[in-house]
C-alpha cells in the first residue's frame, strides 16, 4: 500500500510538472535529452557494454555526486576484476555530461523515473548484483523492486542534512519503512549515522565509512586552468566556486555579492576573479553581472581570445584597465583543477541558506578557503578545518572584502591556512577503500 500511495503521489507531481517541462523542452532541445531513458528505454550500447558480465549499478544524482563517486567507480572496477562492469546513472544533464566524460558514454545513462515499469526495465536489462546510491538519494520504488529480487541496495557516502532530518522526523513512522529497505548505509560521519538510526534505520544496517570527497583527486592538468593562469599574467587569482542564485526576495545572487566583495577587497590589490556558478543554466545570468567589467568567458579563452579582448570594456565609473579582471568559468568539470591555481578560494552556496559546497576541493591544493556561514551540508568537514585554522567563515560581502584583502596582503597567514586545509584533506582519506571493500565483500561472497 505504501508503494502504491507513493506511485500515485509521484504521478500527480509529474503531471503538474509536465507542462512546465514541455515548455522547457520546446525552448531548449537539450532538455529532451534522455527522456526515453528516464521512462525505461534502455540504450543498445549500454546493453552491449554489460553483455556477459556481472554488473554493479552506481547512481550519482548530479555533478557533486559524480565527483564523489569518480575514484570509487574506478577502484571498484579494478577490485571486482574481469567479468564485472560498473555502470553509472545520473539524474541531471550536467551530471550526465561529466559522468560520460569520466566513465565513457556507453557505461552511463539517465536514471529511470521511479515508476515500477521504468525501474523494472533497467533491472531486467542490467541484472545488477548490487545497486549503490551515492549520498542521499532514496528511491522508494527502486528499493522496493530490488528487495523483491534480492538485489542489495547500498547507500554510500550517506549524509543527512538538517532540513532532511527535520522532515524525516516529522514523518518518521512512514519514512522509516522506506529507509529500512536499503541493505546497508555507509555514513560519512558518526553524526550522520546517529541521525539515520534516529530516523528509523536499524543500527545494524549502518556503518561509518568516512567521506568519499576526502578522496577526490583533481586532474593534474587542465587546459582551462593553464589559460586562466596565462591570462592573469602573474596577478593574484581569487576563485569563487559553486556560487548560487538567491532564494530570498530583494537579496542579490551570490555572484553579485562576491563581485562586490572582490571589487573592494581584492581588485585594489590587482587580483583577477574567476567566477564559477554552480549551475550551467545560470552562466548567462552571471555573465550579465560581469559583462561591464574587463571580463572573458573560459570558453572565449579556449577559442583563442586573449585578455586584450576584454580591455575595451569600461567600469561603470568610466575608468578602464589595461588587463582582464574577471573570468567566467562557463565549462563543466574544470572547477576542481582551477582551484589549484588560486591564491584564495571562496566556496559558494554558503552566503545563501543553501548549505554550502565542498571546501576540500581548494583545500587539497593548500589554498586558503573562505565560506559563508551556511555550511550545514559539510558541517563535519568545515568543523575540522575550523579546528585546524584552515578556513575563515564570512557572513556577507563586507566580511568577504576584508578577508580577501587580508589574505592577499598577508601571504604568510594565507600559506598557513592553506597548509592546514591540506593536512585536513590528507588525514581524512580512506573512505574509498573502505567502501570498495564492503561492496566487493557483499557481491562476491
Amino acid at each position: 500500500m505504501l508503494i502504491l500511495l507513493y506511485s500515485a503521489l509521484l504521478t500527480v507531481v509529474i503531471a503538474v510538472m509536465a507542462l512546465r517541462a514541455a515548455w522547457s523542452m520546446l525552448r531548449h532541445p537539450r532538455y529532451r535529452e534522455g527522456l526515453g531513458e528516464r521512462f525505461g528505454s534502455v540504450r543498445p550500447d549500454l546493453v552491449a557494454a554489460v553483455a556477459g558480465k556481472r554488473v554493479v549499478w552506481v547512481h550519482a544524482v548530479s555533478v557533486g555526486e559524480v565527483l564523489a563517486a569518480s575514484r570509487l567507480v574506478t577502484e571498484l572496477g579494478e577490485a571486482l576484476g574481469e567479468g564485472w562492469v560498473v555502470v553509472v546513472s545520473t539524474t541531471t544533464l550536467t551530471g550526465q555530461a561529466l559522468a560520460r566524460q569520466k566513465f565513457g558514454a556507453d557505461h552511463v545513462f539517465y536514471t529511470p523515473i521511479d515508476f515500477g515499469f521504468a525501474v523494472r526495465a533497467y533491472l531486467k536489462a542490467l541484472q545488477p548484483a548490487a545497486i549503490m546510491l551515492i549520498e542521499s538519494g532514496v528511491w522508494p520504488r527502486m528499493m522496493h523492486e530490488c528487495e523483491k529480487r534480492g538485489i542489495p541496495v547500498i547507500v554510500a557516502n550517506a549524509r543527512v542534512g538538517d532540513r532532511s532530518y527535520k522532515r524525516a522526523m516529522k514523518m518518521r513512522g512512514l519514512w522509516s519503512r522506506v529507509l529500512r529497505r536499503a541493505t546497508l548505509w555507509l555514513a560519512q560521519s558518526e553524526e550522520d549515522a546517529s541521525k539515520l538510526v534516529e530516523m528509523g534505520v536499524p543500527a545494524e544496517l549502518v556503518k561509518v565509512s568516512g567521506n568519499l570527497k576526502y578522496d577526490i583527486r583533481a586532474p593534474k592538468e587542465s587546459r582551462i586552468a593553464e589559460l586562466i593562469k596565462e591570462a592573469a599574467a602573474g596577478r593574484p587569482i581569487v576563485v569563487a566556486g559553486s556560487t548560487v542564485a538567491s532564494t530570498q526576495r530583494g537579496v542579490e545572487c551570490e555572484e553579485a555579492q562576491v563581485v562586490q566583495g572582490w571589487m573592494k577587497g581584492a581588485l585594489p590589490l590587482n587580483a583577477v576573479l574567476v567566477l564559477a556558478p554552480r549551475h550551467p543554466e545560470r552562466f548567462e545570468e552571471a555573465w550579465g553581472i560581469v559583462f561591464n567589467f574587463p571580463a572573458l568567458k573560459a570558453t572565449d579563452l579556449l577559442a583563442g581570445k586573449t585578455r586584450e579582448n576584454a580591455v575595451a570594456k569600461s567600469y561603470p565609473d568610466g575608468h578602464s584597465l589595461k588587463s582582464m579582471d574577471i573570468v567566467l568559468l562557463d565549462t563543466i568539470g574544470d572547477l576542481a583543477a582551477v582551484y589549484g591555481i588560486a591564491d584564495v578560494a571562496y566556496v559558494g552556496g554558503s552566503m545563501m541558506e543553501r548549505g554550502g559546497h565542498n571546501p576540500l576541493e581548494p583545500a587539497q591544493f593548500g589554498v586558503p578557503v573562505l565560506m559563508g556561514d551556511s555550511y550545514e551540508n559539510f558541517r563535519e568537514i568545515v568543523s575540522k578545518m575550523i579546528a585546524a585554522d584552515a578556513i575563515r567563515i564570512v557572513k556577507d560581502e563586507l566580511e568577504l572584502e576584508i578577508a580577501l584583502e587580508e589574505l592577499l596582503k598577508d601571504r604568510a597567514q594565507a600559506r598557513a591556512m592553506g597548509e592546514g586545509g591540506r593536512r585536513v584533506y590528507e588525514e581524512q582519506q580512506g573512505a574509498t577503500k573502505r567502501t570498495v571493500d564492503v561492496i566487493v565483500g557483499m557481491v562476491k561472497r
